[in-house]
């Protein structure tokens, strides 16, 4: 069972306009300058019942394979003006709705048994120029390795987004979206310029809606509430407009980031067998406080960007990688101060490897973990500071105690900070403008095994790391929250969250009643909603 983590890939893989309403309330309409479609007509829209042979395909596309749902329907819908008569069916008949892209929520906001009607846009997939907005359009049932192949082959851009190939790009757009270029570049939502949603403002009547990030805009609102919102908190995107700010040519070669052509990475390997605890507080010391004197804008080291992989000890032993671009005459330079900085003083020897890959072929890297349906429990936290040694230490036990049963255990710390941290917090929806590290304590299990060990230690853990704070990362000079395409519904229990401090302060802190007030505007009968959802004002 080694190798079997969610993200343990990386290891391998990454070192290898104003707004249109565009439909009359509760009449179909057909997408927007879609462009891409070409001349074959997409299939009808379908609600499949449990009868469907291909019901069953479909009700089981959860990432999670700790929840299964059982709804009424799932309708698998090809163009925006499905997704406005799926909407309206519901609304007719009063049905619980919710949407369904990638299919990799962490919690069971979709396979919940009082859903009754998914909307799965998994089939609504086109990536294209769109020439009357200047800007790529993104419907929401691409994945992110569509995105970045289209994207990349196509014009020579990209998006910040994520490392798995396999998440869909309607979830994690809305929720901010982070990843290997963000050090570079910022959030995903930095560069969004437009979304298109199905929204259901009128009593029994859906519409499709355009938003923009022109503040003229009379749907702004709507638009900043997707850029780190959340999924399934307003509407049912259909596509997104992604165009960088500043940008200004009409060439759209120039309209979004463009990827170094090569990644350089090196990764270095620890052996549980070699490692002491005070080596391993070392090692990470190092890398805490690195990573705190060199994570702004104006560092030489801000093109560097590392994940430190701390798998259980069952595994065999834990890894860090970090990559720069392959361009860079002093990147070799860079890699190599780095690997000196974190492994001064340790104690114990490491091994290092270093590679030169194509940029999209490492991106692509296949996720093996990507349709395993495997039962997983994932936390997560921001850290402003690296961990004191107490939780180092802390994370040290748990990580050595335990047997086979924990060869899915794993703490990742993904880099944040450097451009990400220039844009204003109220900017866009997601808050978290200061946090250097992106925090994630997980666990995997087999199909079949209850998993009850597994559970209480990710918990357990977290607990104990942040047991200063009530259990839980309370936004302070340390902590940032938490990130809301990570959800995790303990922080709602207070079994779990003794702080006081209610779970949206984590994933939105000062934004919040923001939210709250565009989710009265476009959605005051919570048609939307979830077990972490956005609530309505006085909710």
């Amino acid at each position: 069972m080694k190798d079997f983590s969610r993200r343990g890939f990386l290891a391998g893989g990454v070192a290898a306009g104003s707004a249109v309403a565009l439909a009359g309330p509760g009449t179909g309409v057909a997408a927007a300058d879609t462009g891409a479609g070409g001349c074959f007509p997409p299939p009808p829209a379908k609600a499949m019942g449990p009868g469907d042979p291909r019901y069953a395909e479909l009700v089981a596309r959860g990432y999670n394979g700790r929840f299964s749902g059982r709804p009424e329907s799932v309708s698998l819908v090809h163009r925006a003006d499905h997704v406005v008569a799926a909407v309206d069916d519901a609304l007719r008949t009063d049905r619980r709705i919710v949407v369904r892209s990638g299919g990799h929520c962490f919690e069971n906001f979709v396979d919940d048994p009082a859903v009754q009607v998914v909307v799965d846009v998994s089939e609504m997939k086109s990536v294209y120029y769109d020439s009357t907005h200047r800007a790529f359009a993104i419907e929401s049932g691409a994945t992110l390795g569509e995105v970045y192949r289209t994207l990349y082959l196509g014009w020579g851009v990209t998006i910040p987004a994520g490392a798995c190939p396999s998440v869909g790009a309607g979830g994690h757009i809305a929720g901010g979206g982070y990843g290997g270029l963000s050090r570079h570049h910022g959030f995903v939502a930095d560069h969004l310029y437009g979304v298109e949603v199905v929204v259901a403002d009128c009593r029994d009547r859906a519409r499709l809606v355009l938003a923009t990030r022109d503040p003229a805009d009379p749907h702004h609102d709507l638009w900043w509430a997707h850029t780190g919102g959340g999924g399934g908190n307003f509407g049912i995107v259909t596509r997104y407009l992604m165009r960088s700010p500043g940008a200004r040519r009409n060439d759209p070669t120039t309209l979004l980031p463009r990827p170094p052509a090569t990644i350089r990475s090196v990764t270095l390997g620890w052996s549980w067998a070699d490692m002491t605890e005070s080596a391993f507080v070392r090692i990470l010391r190092n890398h805490g406080t690195w990573h705190e004197k060199e994570s702004g804008t104006g560092s030489r080291y801000a093109p560097l960007s590392s994940w430190l992989i701390l798998n259980h000890r069952a595994t065999g032993r834990f890894t860090l990688v970090a990559n720069v671009d392959g361009s860079l005459p002093h990147g070799k330079t860079l890699l190599d101060e780095y690997v000196a900085a974190i492994t001064a003083n340790t104690g114990v020897r490491h091994e290092t490897e270093e590679s030169t890959a194509l940029w999209m072929k490492s991106t692509l890297t296949a996720d093996p973990y990507a349709g395993g349906r495997y039962p997983f429990k994932s936390k997560a936290a921001l850290l402003r500071k690296s961990w004191t040694e107490a939780q180092i230490r802390t994370l040290h036990r748990y990580l050595t105690q335990g047997g086979e049963e924990h060869q899915a255990s794993t703490v990742y710390l993904s880099t944040l900070g450097a451009r990400i941290n220039t844009v204003p917090a109220s900017a866009t929806a997601i808050p978290h403008r200061n946090s250097l590290f992106s925090a994630t304590y997980e666990t995997s299990w087999w199909p079949g095994v209850p998993g009850d060990a597994q559970l209480a230690w990710v918990r357990d853990l977290y607990r104990d790391v942040y047991a200063d704070t009530g259990g839980v990362p309370v936004p302070d000079a340390a902590n940032g929250g938490a990130y809301i395409n990570y959800p995790d519904a303990d922080l709602t229990d207070p079994r779990w969250n003794t702080s006081g401090v209610p779970w949206h302060t984590f994933y939105y802190r000062d934004n919040y009643p923001r939210l709250q007030q565009v989710k009265a505007r476009w959605d005051p009968a919570n048609v939307f909603r979830h077990a972490m959802s956005v609530r309505l004002p006085g909710r």
